[in-house]
């Protein structure tokens, strides 16, 4: 059910997103994510310095002197967002889940598809895939997708990157840009997520909380882990406890780095703490040099 509250929420996210996207990332957007190609638009006469290759010779033919094909970039692209629903992104030790702010990447990512005419689909994943929504165009079909991102009520409490990625690719056949929004905890994705990359644009989001990684010292404290259910008493103030927990975080860390890394795939990494945008502007310069 849509309720007055939900509605509010995404008029604020839209409110929010749609003034980035308009004053810092829809012409970098357009920038780094070219079209599929070019695609044949018109013929004029032939101008000094025009590429002789370029001659349509039936046209030359008719009229007695030569004219050259005009071609321009074929825009349409298609953007998928693959975003993890699972228990761990209801969790946020600041002012947002990771949920919330994945609602938020995931409207300035449709909202720059949007401003560049490209269509924009979604699939929400846990353990399972909970709800696909196919690629379309309109300001009403954005404004759907962060209405279900915000909102959306899993199934599953666990998450399955493999899963998602097989889907993505049965489902999908055309090229396709992929934001892979997800906390990444998880294993075993890393043969789709390479056969994935080759075929399609991927770009992994990492939502990270700085709890997660690291405990601060509390004292005797109670767990649950918001996937498993499962519930483990530590001692915070236990140093011993706190270089293991630091140490499990950065090997895991690194280790989805490297992955990235060896599939020459890129990733964002976003700190609920700290503001999105500058990991996002960082991206598109770094992409934008490559071409």
């Amino acid at each position: 059910m849509i309720t007055k509250e939900l509605l509010k929420q995404v008029k604020q996210i839209e409110i929010r997103t749609r003034g980035l996207v308009n004053e810092v990332f829809s012409g970098e957007y357009h920038s780094v994510f070219k079209g599929r190609g070019m695609e044949f638009s018109e013929v004029r006469e032939y101008d000094f310095g025009d590429d002789i290759r370029n001659i349509d010779w039936n046209v030359t033919a008719r009229f007695g002197h030569p004219y050259v094909k005009i071609f321009e970039e074929e825009r349409e692209l298609t953007v998928m967002l693959l975003v993890d629903m699972s228990g761990s992104l209801g969790f946020g030790s600041v002012e947002k889940t990771k949920q919330q702010i994945a609602a938020e990447l995931s409207a300035i990512l449709a909202f720059s598809a949007l401003k560049n005419n490209d269509k924009v689909g979604l699939i929400l994943f846990s353990d399972r895939i909970e709800k696909f929504i196919p690629p379309k165009k309109g300001k009403t079909h954005s404004l759907r997708i962060i209405r279900e991102v915000l909102s959306f009520e899993p199934q599953g409490k666990h998450t399955n990157i493999k899963e998602a990625l097989e889907y993505f690719n049965h489902t999908i056949k055309k090229k396709a840009i992929v934001f892979l929004i997800s906390d990444f905890i998880d294993g075993g994705y890393e043969k789709i997520l390479k056969i994935v990359g080759r075929k399609h644009d991927l770009i992994g989001v990492v939502l990270q909380d700085k709890r997660e990684n690291a405990l601060f010292d509390a004292g005797l404290m109670k767990f649950r882990d918001s996937e498993t259910g499962e519930i483990r008493y530590l001692d915070t103030s236990d140093k011993i406890v706190q270089k293991t927990v630091l140490e499990h975080s950065r090997r895991w860390n690194e280790s989805r780095r490297q992955l990235f890394l060896s599939s020459r795939l890129d990733a964002i990494e976003i700190e609920a703490s700290q503001s999105y945008v500058k990991p996002l502007v960082d991206f598109f310069k770094q992409r934008e040099k490559r071409w």
